[in-house]
């Protein structure tokens, strides 16, 4: 008669702690978030437990760690004016350009200003 089985147990054995760099913990979560992942078989290829990789998803759900971007993701670069920057605004034929680094109050009374000479 044969015995029945016993429930699989596994063992992680390692030589103490590991610093993981972030760049490498940002890869494997981007790994284990891609469609059909099973976060336990990422874990086990890269030498590291389930847990961690779980903690290291909940750091970049809340921005603590800054995942690659996929390869066919496009990626903007936020436009950060210098002081000799010109921003030109050209509404309903009217042109007007307004110099160094105005702030978006500025930016918005130049708006409603050609809003009322346009509209008169």
């Amino acid at each position: 008669m044969r015995r029945p089985l016993s429930p699989r147990i596994e063992v992680y054995a390692g030589a103490g702690r590991r610093q993981w760099p972030d760049d490498l913990k940002a890869r494997i979560v981007a790994e284990s978030l891609e469609p059909g992942a099973v976060v336990t078989d990422i874990a086990r290829r890269h030498g590291c437990r389930p847990q961690q990789v779980h903690d290291w998803r909940r750091r970049a759900r809340l921005g603590q760690l800054v995942l690659p971007a996929p390869a066919d993701t496009l990626s903007f670069v936020p436009v950060v004016p210098e002081s000799a920057a010109v921003v030109t605004v050209e509404f309903q034929g009217a042109r007007v350009e307004v110099r160094g680094a105005p702030g978006l109050a500025v930016l918005s009374d130049v708006f409603m200003a050609l809003r009322r000479t346009r509209s008169c």
